[in-house]
């Protein structure tokens, strides 16, 4: 069974406990005493005043503002029953699905400089150097830096050479990989791409993201079962096309369909415990079979809503633990722009495989 509802769509059913059945497949490590928990954010969207370029747009400021404050007070809160109860874990971070500003993918470089320096001083990159209390783990999306050259790709690169826990990097400096608990986790960009017997042009620059991906597994992970963690920006369902896909056609999409292939194979014979990403500001959890459509099996796979865009009141973000026995995904919600929050009253809850099986 797939759970495939964005959150808009859960608000206008009745608010009642739902605890999805055991259809996700996760994965933790033998043996592991303590769960691994942490945040998944997206679609932050700092934006600059536009008259006043080295101010943050008030809308903005406010409701970035207060999502930093949520995630800082959560831990060690009770989680109510209508959510699986239980209490918030210390986070080892916060991972960051993508669009950390919003207008890195026009010309005003400006903006986007104050945009980043509000980004980095609510978020921080350690946990003690900005508002934020835990580490941050970004990926860039279409509006850091679609085609990989603007600023915000050239600030996380920066970041990588001191992100906490990284222990491998690409070449270019963009994607990385760290391990939590014996879980391992991947941040590949704002897209997965590209494979080589393809060369048409990208709508948005891959950035050697699959090379990174294929060696990190090969080098990091190898035959052990470890559990694997990844993140990318972009969403897959509607751009896993079938194969041949017309040039002209494939280079107006976001993901070209056969990277989303060459993603897909790159996977297998790995324990993929979650793929996640933002980008489409709504909410959507399901499994992904490497179709264009949520399958009952596959890689559980978790689309984070905007978690604090400067437009909108309906805001959200996850927070995760992985135990020893099981996975949990459960969801934070606002529908006033971070003046109040809540738990959606609904889990996502499967047993875990132990690593090597």
């Amino acid at each position: 069974m797939s759970i495939n509802v964005t959150r808009r769509q859960f608000m206008t059913t009745a608010t009642v406990a739902v605890s999805s059945p055991a259809w996700l497949r996760a994965f933790a490590p033998k043996g592991a005493a303590d769960p691994v928990a942490f945040f998944l954010v997206g679609d932050t969207h700092f934006l600059a005043n536009k008259e006043d370029t080295a101010k943050l747009d008030e809308r903005s400021a406010a409701v970035t503002g207060r999502l930093v404050d949520f995630l800082n007070k959560l831990p060690g809160t009770d989680i109510p029953q209508g959510a699986g109860g239980g209490m918030v874990l210390a986070p080892r971070g916060v991972i960051h699905a993508g669009d950390c500003i919003d207008t890195g993918d026009k010309s005003n470089v400006k903006m986007q400089e104050t945009e980043w320096a509000a980004f980095a001083d609510a978020y921080g990159l350690t946990g003690k150097d900005g508002k934020l209390k835990v580490p941050t783990y970004e990926v860039h999306g279409n509006h850091d830096s679609p085609r990989g050259d603007g600023l915000a790709v050239k600030k996380i690169t920066e970041r990588n050479k001191n992100r906490p826990g990284v222990t491998n990097s690409s070449k270019n400096g963009v994607h990385y990989s760290w391990d939590w608990g014996g879980v391992h986790f991947v941040c590949l960009g704002i897209v997965v791409g590209q494979v080589g017997d393809v060369t048409r042009k990208r709508r948005y620059a891959p950035l050697g993201s699959l090379e990174f991906l294929v060696s990190d597994l090969k080098d990091k992970v190898g035959m052990s079962g470890k559990p694997v963690v990844i993140t990318q920006h972009v969403d897959m369902l509607r751009y896993a096309q079938p194969l041949p896909v017309e040039d002209k056609k494939a280079e107006g999409m976001e993901w070209d369909p056969a990277d989303v292939k060459g993603f897909h194979d790159a996977l297998k014979g790995y324990n993929i415990a979650a793929i996640l990403y933002g980008h489409t500001h709504a909410r959507n959890v399901y499994r992904w079979d490497g179709s264009n459509k949520a399958a009952k099996e596959g890689i559980p796979t978790f689309n984070v809503d905007n978690s604090s865009h400067f437009a909108g009141q309906q805001q959200a973000f996850f927070y995760f633990e992985v135990h020893a026995d099981r996975v949990v995904a459960r969801e934070y919600q606002t529908t006033d722009a971070w003046v109040t929050g809540s738990w959606t009253p609904q889990t996502w809850s499967a047993p875990v495989a132990k690593t090597g099986q």
